[in-house]
């Protein structure tokens, strides 16, 4: 009973000396020679070949030099630590040439960016990088007075780098105080602004190398794309947008002069035409949905309108849909 509690409370692992082991083999250096029979508790002695049989007489094991067992239990220790050291040059000499091929992948070239704070740090470590030109197609009519002081310190600090700024907002964007403030603060020949009628969701390209776009509704998460291919594409939508918009230093269309129409009731008029439901028509003019009704409402009094559908074909006949989209 006492020798198997022994056995197991020796336990332990291949390359370790449990407190027996250490004691009798202190014992065995300081008297030169231990009996066979004393190395019961501590069969890791003779594992690990610290101790030999005497050859003059078996019933006795001698010490191995504390120096020698060393080097000993250290000999598979370091060769495979060698062969891991080959493993990982041979991995690295295998695996180096093929980096500038993962760089192509067009996979690795589009990045999911998720969180406000991460999507802001990363549009704005891209912008402190611009040094030729930024694009930027913001759709709505009114941002928040800190994002546009925000705006204001970094796009000031673009110009001063010897980037061109060219901005697209909406038309309702022309009746804002706010926005008037921040393009007043940018140094003349640096910037460029057009509105629009209609316009895609927020689009921001830098150097012609980088884009961003939503991947939401909610725009918490943004895509970052470097693919060439891709971020040229986005160049021609923004660039098709940019010539059909107006700019801020021109008038926008008026409206014919045998009605009294406004050019805002005349756009509400076109996407009523095409079908469009209220909503639909205030969120892409960036307009609340009170203010495109109230419009609405003016349009049919104007034309004379009973109805909706009356409204419709009232407005198919004026002619008033048929004006040039740029208004």
């Amino acid at each position: 009973m006492g020798r198997d509690e022994d056995t197991t409370a020796h336990a332990h692992g291949g390359r370790e000396l449990c407190d027996a082991a250490v004691r009798i083999y202190t014992e065995a250096l300081s008297a030169g020679r231990i009996p066979r029979a004393a190395l019961e508790p501590a069969p890791c002695l003779i594992e690990l070949t610290l101790v030999h049989p005497d050859p003059h007489d078996s019933a006795w094991m001698r010490p191995v030099p504390p120096s020698a067992a060393l080097a000993h239990l250290l000999r598979p220790v370091i060769r495979e630590v060698h062969e891991r050291i080959t493993l990982s040059v041979a991995l690295a000499d295998s695996l180096a040439p093929l980096a500038s091929v993962a760089s192509a992948d067009p996979n690795l070239a589009i990045t999911v960016l998720e969180g406000f704070p991460l999507i802001d740090r990363t549009i704005h470590d891209a912008l402190s990088d611009a040094r030729e030109e930024v694009l930027t197609l913001q759709p709505g009519s009114t941002r928040p007075a800190e994002q546009l002081r925000k705006g204001l310190d970094r796009a000031l600090s673009t110009v001063e780098r010897g980037a061109r700024l060219r901005h697209i907002y909406q038309h309702p964007a022309r009746y804002n105080p706010a926005l008037k403030a921040y393009l007043d603060e940018l140094p003349l020949g640096r910037i460029q602004v057009r509105t629009i009628e209609q316009t895609v969701e927020r689009l921001l390209i830098f150097d012609r190398a980088v884009a961003f776009i939503p991947a939401n509704a909610e725009r918490d998460v943004a895509l970052e794309i470097r693919h060439p291919a891709l971020v040229r594409y986005l160049i021609q939508v923004y660039e098709v947008l940019w010539a059909q918009a107006t700019p801020l230093t021109e008038p926008l269309q008026a409206a014919p002069s045998s009605t009294s129409v406004t050019a805002a009731q005349m756009r509400i008029a076109r996407l009523l035409a095409e079908g469009e439901a209220d909503q639909a028509v205030a969120h892409k003019l960036g307009i609340s949905v009170r203010t495109c009704r109230a419009h609405i409402s003016k349009l049919m009094q104007t034309l004379g309108a009973t109805s909706r559908t009356h409204l419709g074909a009232l407005l198919v006949r004026s002619g008033i849909t048929e004006t040039d989209p740029r208004a």
